[in-house]
């Protein structure tokens, strides 16, 4: 199986300041890849440039095998087979559903227009809405509507800007498994771009963390929440706090007292940052390890609480909703590392 697309040591300067920074990653075909990152990270940058709308300053992207952007090339967009779905939608008012649809596939005989439209309707759920306007439409809708055209003309990568950014929350969770379900049954390879956590452990095969225009770590989502190599990448994905920590001995020496841990074998002396997630603390009252309730969240089916240790380090719980704590409560607590995630302090410096 040939590597679809290939992003490989690109750096992208706009007006002399380098946005993205000496990136890589590769997407096998049908995958469904997605960057995560705080806004301003080069995400959408990146995003554009394997598009054909911004060039490159050092690199090269490659679709299947294929150089597209260089430093010395830059094949134009129309060429690349590429779709690209933007945050707005970009749905043309005065066009119906159907011709939305076919905009991409205007070439194409109308037969084999009007059977790729119908069969996209089909897909996207809205048989018999092919002569609607896009005003008469949900926003649901219309981002199915605008997916659809994106997909019509069978494209080898399909981009996706903040898809979904526009949608309230529950709206967002349904389409997030919709999508993917298209994109898979379609076999688009698929670069989507989000600082939503959970869209992107919905939809992503792999994903990724930027940082200033740098790519922390790509992996799976598991991974990335699992096993940060990084520790933005442990701050950013999921909830979690970074407590301090000294291994001694090969023995993590830390608010908790003194823990062993298979992941500590071999591991030299040093002072540590180490990952504390919530689903790491659990809440035990015959538990031996003290911890005071300071602030809790409702969640629906549990609560999120933010405990206080004995020496005043603060960590987070989870608790069922029908057994609600009290702030202020003195509870007992137990630890479970499955993963331990440790970070030399000395080198848990941010990018350049």
């Amino acid at each position: 199986m040939s590597t679809l697309l290939n992003i490989d040591a690109v750096s992208i300067q706009l007006s002399g300041n380098v946005i993205v920074d000496n990136l890589s990653l590769s997407l096998e075909p049908g995958d469904i890849g997605c960057l995560l990152g705080p806004s301003g990270c080069g995400k959408t940058t990146l995003l554009r440039a394997i598009a054909g709308f911004t060039p490159v300053s050092e690199g090269k992207i490659q679709l299947h095998g294929k150089t597209v952007s260089s430093s010395r090339t830059q094949k134009p967009t129309e060429q690349r087979h590429v779709g690209m779905m933007f945050q707005d939608f970009s749905l043309f008012p005065h066009l119906t559903v159907a011709d939305n649809i076919r905009f991409g596939i205007n070439r194409l005989g109308k037969k084999q227009q009007d059977s790729r439209v119908d069969e996209l309707l089909a897909r996207i759920d809205l048989n018999g809405y092919q002569n609607r306007y896009p005003h008469e439409l949900s926003g649901g809708q219309q981002q199915r509507v605008a997916l659809a055209r994106a997909l019509a003309p069978k494209p080898k990568l399909m981009l996706l800007d903040e898809p979904f950014s526009s949608l309230d929350a529950e709206l967002r969770e349904v389409l997030t498994h919709d999508v993917r379900r298209l994109l898979k049954e379609e076999g688009i390879t698929t670069l989507l771009v989000t600082h939503d956590q959970q869209e992107a452990f919905a939809m992503a095969d792999k994903a990724g963390v930027m940082y200033s225009g740098q790519l922390l770590q790509w992996e799976t989502p598991y991974a990335l929440y699992h096993q940060p190599t990084h520790q933005l990448v442990a701050d950013f994905i999921g909830r979690g706090v970074l407590l301090n920590g000294e291994i001694k001995e090969q023995k993590l020496h830390c608010s908790f007292g003194v823990i062993e841990h298979r992941q500590l074998i071999n591991k030299p002396n040093m002072s540590v940052n180490f990952l504390v997630r919530p689903d790491d603390v659990l809440i035990n009252n015959d538990s031996n390890m003290k911890a005071t309730v300071v602030g809790c969240g409702f969640r629906g089916s549990h609560y999120l609480y933010s405990l206080e240790l004995t020496d005043g380090s603060q960590v987070l719980a989870v608790g069922p909703s029908h057994q609600p704590l009290k702030t202020n409560e003195r509870i007992g607590i137990d630890i479970d590392f499955d993963h331990l995630v440790v970070f030399d302090s000395s080198l848990c410096e941010l990018p350049d």
